[in-house]
């Protein structure tokens, strides 16, 4: 994935989440009333519903931006659905940790997520999203998503293209789904299979790799135009083709921002299934291997919690014999796990024995 920030931006890979009983935990509990306001009308229709945490604080994330993030926040994503001939509801709830998220605030989603999973009487499936790792049923819920450097407060409208910094936007996918993501603006970063949107402010260039689809250069397109809306007719636009254009142009000129020295890009060294319980019986918690390779549902024990890693995701099975507190530390236990490993950004799943089993912990099963 040249170009985006790597791996080894998320500083968070030792802290285990390990926030229950810190100051963390301490001031979410002072900063938050009895009940949550923003839960009051979570979950009641069908549908996707995002909140921004803001300094501890849930805040209503608006429409017009869902499928927009900033890599300086931590969202949580609520979807809503019901099976078909099925009349109660279902619930999916994410939380999403941009690149530069603080402590604070990823450690904040983690717990309101628990806390809406709570409000919701333990229905939902909850998830752990981490930028540039999502999972296939994280990015479902947009047409497009679009991840933007800095936070929310820097904003995705109403900057004067004279202040504007300049940024570079890789677009790539298919019709089913074109990803926006701001990239570092160097020249290495170009792929001839996707688009790119160098946004100078009064001038905006969109460069078309010469093996891009058309739905990346549609997508750019609309992008770029509304870019212009935006700018009130000031800003001037130019496509260029992947051909052997002047690399004198000013659009490679603006190519001069440094890369990141960090290649470490989170993937696992192989891709073997490994099925791990947990146990705390010598008093301190452990992740004993049980099987590697073909795993099946008679693998698993109701009395206990088991960790399922496909080094692409990782789901967090809790056995009905379980106590109340694992079932609560599931997250925990498998960002935990996920730290040791060279692999810690994979979507993370949690699943409950009896419960609504998440599908794709079903295909990771059978596959």
């Amino acid at each position: 994935m040249s170009g985006l920030r790597k791996a080894k931006k998320y500083d968070w890979k030792d802290s285990n989440l390990a926030l229950f009983g810190s100051d963390v935990e301490k001031n979410i509990k002072k900063e938050s009333a009895a009940t949550e306001p923003a839960w009051k009308k979570a979950g009641q229709k069908e549908g996707v519903q995002i909140w921004r945490i803001v300094q501890f604080k849930v805040t209503e994330w608006p429409k017009e931006d869902y499928g927009k993030f900033f890599n300086g926040d931590s969202y949580i994503i609520l979807n809503t659905y019901k099976e078909p001939d099925e009349e109660e509801f279902q619930y999916d709830v994410h939380f999403w940790i941009g690149s530069e998220s603080s402590q604070d605030e990823y450690g904040t989603a983690a717990y309101k997520t628990v806390e809406l999973d709570t409000f919701l009487d333990d229905k939902p499936v909850q998830h752990r999203e981490v930028q540039c790792h999502e999972s296939e049923l994280f990015k479902s819920y947009f047409k497009t998503i679009t991840v933007m450097n800095g936070g929310a407060e820097s904003g995705f409208r109403h900057v004067k293209p004279e202040e504007y910094t300049p940024r570079l936007l890789h677009f790539s996918g298919n019709k089913k789904q074109v990803e926006v993501r701001e990239i570092r603006r160097n020249k290495d970063n170009l792929k001839q299979d996707d688009v790119y949107i160098l946004d100078l402010g009064l001038n905006i260039y969109q460069w078309n790799g010469r093996n891009s689809n058309k739905d990346e250069r549609m997508k750019a397109m609309q992008y770029l135009q509304n870019l212009k809306g935006e700018r009130h007719g000031k800003a001037s636009s130019e496509v260029l083709e992947d051909d052997g254009t002047d690399q004198s142009h000013d659009f490679y000129k603006n190519l001069n921002e440094e890369n990141d020295d960090d290649d470490d890009s989170g993937d696992a060294a192989d891709g073997e299934k490994e099925l791990y319980r947990l146990s705390d019986a010598s008093g301190k918690l452990s992740y004993n291997l049980e099987k590697k390779g073909d795993v099946s549902t008679s693998d698993l024990d109701t009395k206990d919690v088991f960790i399922l890693d496909t080094k692409k995701e990782l789901f967090v099975w809790i056995g009905k014999g379980t106590s109340e507190t694992e079932r609560r530390n599931a997250m925990s236990y498998a960002h935990s796990f996920l730290s040791k490993s060279d692999h810690p950004y994979v979507p993370i799943s949690c699943v409950a024995e009896g419960g609504r089993q998440d599908k794709s912990f079903q295909m990771a099963i059978a596959a």
